[in-house]
């Protein structure tokens, strides 16, 4: 996935952003499944610049975060796309918590999150192909900090 840095250089473009992304299918209701179309925006978040629907239907509060791992938490759009891009790219915690200016156990927590839903997402049936490329990464594997000869 890229992550188009160009495109994200401000709260509300992240927003959108977050939209397509976290919800390919449109923005519902998480209580009865309506769109964000029979919502009314009920009000923008001052720490996290994101804006909260109200539901005509049944007069449930959510956001582009409902239904994710950042449901609740007050961090800005750019924020959390920044985090996903550093989590990807293999950036340590305390890293990312300095440049996002984040708690370490906020980042720490979400990055812990995130690793968790990947791997219960991860699918179990065997890959297709008879044969597969790994990583050079996963070479050699458990042959360091060998004692000297």
């Amino acid at each position: 996935m890229d992550f188009p840095l160009l495109e994200i250089t401000d709260d509300v473009r992240a927003e959108q952003w977050l939209h397509k992304y976290f919800h390919p299918n449109g923005l519902l209701c998480p209580r009865c499944g309506a769109s964000v179309e029979r919502a009314r925006r009920f009000r923008q978040m001052r720490r996290s610049h994101v804006t909260n629907y109200r539901c005509h239907l049944c007069d449930k509060v959510y956001s582009v975060y409902s239904g994710t791992i950042f449901a609740n938490k007050q961090l800005r759009p750019t924020q959390v796309i920044l985090l996903l891009r550093g989590i990807c790219k293999g950036e340590s915690t305390a890293a990312l918590a300095r440049e996002l200016e984040l708690a370490y156990d906020t980042v720490h927590h979400l990055r812990q999150l995130i690793h968790r839903n990947a791997l219960r997402l991860q699918p179990e049936t065997p890959l297709p192909d008879a044969i597969t490329e790994t990583d050079e990464m996963f070479q050699n594997a458990g042959e360091k900090r060998r004692k000297p000869s």
